[in-house]
């Protein structure tokens, strides 16, 4: 029989929170851009992608999570990719 004692354990921990995010059930076509979206339709489509992260009950694990990550795409935490770069690199 295989000694597991030394194994880590569940990793659950790191990602249970987004059982319980505001955005589970809407799809990610409000939080990632398709491809070629630009100027008001982009900026339109975040603002709305930021309402929900705004009363999102993991929002701070969201944002902790895409900051640590680099998400490289995305609204994630009320911040959109160009806003998490700036916190990045502040």
């Amino acid at each position: 029989m295989s000694d597991v004692s030394r194994l880590p354990g569940a990793f659950e921990h790191h990602w249970s929170w987004q059982l319980h995010a505001a955005c589970r059930t809407l799809g990610s076509g409000m939080f990632f851009h398709p491809t070629g979206e630009r100027g008001p339709e982009r900026e339109d489509r975040e603002e709305a992608a930021k309402r929900v992260c705004a009363d999102c009950p993991v929002r701070r694990e969201c944002l902790t999570y895409a900051l640590r990550a680099r998400e490289p795409y995305g609204v994630w935490g009320g911040l959109s990719a160009r806003e998490r770069r700036a916190v990045l690199t502040a």
